[in-house]
């Protein structure tokens, strides 16, 4: 339950809000009713000058995945700044405990993207195995000399076992979905589920992530970037891979020892992977390009008009919160910030 706090001052009676990039019109145009706010029309991400120039000069910034707000920024950033609205789940780009000692509320959207994600999820799920890249590229390079028994043949869905690492909100709707398609759901994650939950979505529970990788045809990953997450599967980890097996990450690109994985896929040792995000967007590597059954997707996970209007509309409505006096829902590490 939200908890009353003495209303901010404002000097121009509004809250001065700094947008870092281009957001939805119909959420910059309600932003600019309610808020003095400074938007980003031509969508260029803030170098950390930048970033440093506007958290001094406003009382809410609302950044996104691209902003890497660290401690040496937000350090630099004044006494002004009292709110950080992120736009997005993710909180990872964020110092959280600088920002808590310096007593700056963190806010973020959970839930907002949890099915467009998920969609996206099994698009990768479903085309990986079934080789969509190939079939697509083979069209278009005019190379297809039309149906053949033998030709392009992939793997089928049903009855093969679907991993799931992390089985938070994103991986409880790949779930939902996947069970439509015949697979067979094990997970891992840091608390079992309820038993009622596995039942419902016919999940199984593994409590290593190594036998999970083991026994996996395709391995899906829906966890966190965190230190104990980061390079999750390195190169003993996706050795562990059936021959053939599928991984896809829509997570964080951070997730996947990346030089380990092209390295698997060179040699064969995978059937391909499905990645919609990258250690070091907007770059991808060639070995990722060049592999025939690797879906690269350009972090599309979020990307839907309806699911960015409504992160949009939790923030501008976090901002009201926190502006009333008010601490906003989703607020992140609340237990830091006295």
């Amino acid at each position: 339950m939200a908890t009353s706090h003495q209303p901010p001052h404002f000097p121009a009676g509004k809250p001065k809000v700094v947008v870092t990039r281009h957001l939805m019109p119909s959420v910059e145009a309600r932003m600019s009713e309610l808020f003095e706010t400074v938007l980003n029309p031509d969508d260029i991400p803030l170098r950390q000058d930048q970033l440093v120039a506007a958290m001094r000069d406003c009382d809410v910034l609302v950044p996104t995945v691209t902003d890497k707000i660290t401690e040496e920024i937000i350090e630099a950033a004044g006494d002004r700044l009292g709110l950080i609205a992120s736009f997005g789940a993710g909180t990872e780009h964020i110092d959280l405990a600088t920002a808590a000692e310096r007593k700056i509320l963190v806010t973020n959207t959970p839930g907002v993207f949890t099915d467009d994600t998920a969609d996206i999820a099994m698009a990768a799920i479903i085309g990986v195995p079934r080789r969509i890249r190939e079939g697509t590229q083979l069209v278009r390079r005019d190379e297809w000399t039309g149906w053949a028994p033998s030709g392009l043949l992939g793997r089928k869905l049903g009855g093969k076992v679907l991993g799931i690492v992390g089985m938070g909100r994103i991986g409880q709707a790949v779930a939902h979905r996947a069970r439509a398609f015949g697979l067979e759901i094990a997970y891992t994650n840091r608390k079992r589920l309820p038993e009622a939950v596995e039942s419902m979505l016919s999940a199984r529970f593994v409590e290593e992530v190594d036998a999970l990788v083991a026994q996996s045809d395709i391995l899906t990953l829906h966890c966190p970037l965190t230190p104990e997450t980061r390079g999750l599967m390195d190169a003993r980890r996706i050795a562990l891979m059936k021959p053939g097996a599928s991984l896809i990450n829509t997570a964080r690109g951070e997730l996947i020892d990346q030089d380990a994985l092209i390295e698997a896929l060179h040699y064969g040792d995978l059937g391909g992977a499905g990645l919609d995000v990258y250690p070091d967007e907007p770059n991808v590597a060639r070995g990722l390009l060049d592999h025939p059954n690797v879906m690269t997707l350009p972090h599309i996970g979020s990307a839907t008009a309806e699911g960015r209007e409504d992160s949009g509309e939790k923030v501008i409505a976090y901002i009201r919160f926190w502006a009333d006096g008010h601490r906003p829902p989703d607020q992140v590490l609340t237990a830091l910030i006295n």
